[in-house]
């Protein structure tokens, strides 16, 4: 049996290279899809339409007929209402008219002094009537409420006072504004309101006074000095129209907020 001879592969020797095939052929470049120029012209277009649109617009709307509105499905709503033919409104009788009885003498709107009462020795009204400077002096700042008043248009001052008792003593003003666009009635009340509950004077936001918007009553703290007698004191305000109303009662001993209540409610019920 004959040797088989060993072939030993060439050292050296490089690998086969596999074939690519021919090359692909070279693709076009791509084409641009626009430029800027173009994309602003666009933009012009859009902007110079539109303005002309709206230019248009506008103008057939100005050559229009204004259109009517649709009339009321409810004509029964004209007030005051006519009266059948033949008859005539017949104005309210003085006693529950509030404007006629405002217009008349003031005095008489005020509470009546009670039973057993007498006429405050100190008081500074002049037959039921106190003069505005003598008002505004009973401030702190007399000229400045002097001016304010007048601003206000205020008209005229009813006061009454009466003792009752040792040391009670009750005043009640009636400070009438003139009427119409003034609201000099309103704007004192409010400024009362304003101050009253501080610590100086009520040190408390007060009660309401029963029927009115705004009215509110007062119980000072007492004040105690050495020497004197404790002083308790009272108010309460209110407006009703073009009246503005201040009550006060001041005593030795301690005054009830039934008391203060009660005195506002029925000065209240007479305007």
């Amino acid at each position: 049996m004959e040797a088989t001879e060993a072939v030993e592969p060439a050292q050296n020797t490089p690998a086969p290279v596999p074939d690519p095939g021919p090359e692909p052929p070279a693709r076009p470049a791509p084409r641009r899809r626009g430029t800027v120029r173009t994309l602003a012209l666009i933009a012009v277009a859009a902007v110079i339409g539109l303005v002309g649109g709206t230019a248009v617009g506008y103008g057939v709307q100005a050559d229009r007929e204004p259109t009517p509105l649709p009339p009321l499905n409810q004509p029964g709503l004209a007030y005051p209402k006519p009266l059948p033919k033949g008859q005539k409104r017949t104005p309210l009788p003085a006693s529950q008219d509030r404007q006629a009885k405002a217009q008349g003498d003031l005095r008489k709107l005020l509470l009546p002094k009670p039973a057993g009462a007498k006429k405050d020795p100190y008081a500074e009204d002049v037959d039921g009537w106190m003069s505005v400077d003598t008002f505004a002096g009973m401030f702190t700042n007399p000229g400045g409420l002097l001016k304010g008043e007048l601003g206000n248009e205020i008209r005229r001052i009813a006061a009454t006072s009466w003792t009752d008792g040792k040391h009670r003593r009750t005043h009640i003003r009636l400070i009438q504004y003139r009427g119409g666009v003034s609201r000099g009635a309103e704007w004192f009340a409010e400024d009362q309101h304003a101050y009253l509950p501080g610590e100086d004077y009520a040190d408390g936001e007060g009660s309401p006074i029963k029927g009115s918007a705004e009215g509110r009553s007062y119980v000072f703290p007492v004040d105690r000095k050495p020497g004197y007698l404790d002083l308790y004191e009272a108010r309460a305000v209110f407006h009703r129209g073009d009246i503005a109303v201040e009550i006060f009662i001041v005593d030795s001993k301690k005054i009830s907020e039934k008391e203060i209540a009660s005195l506002a409610e029925r000065q209240l019920g007479r305007l």
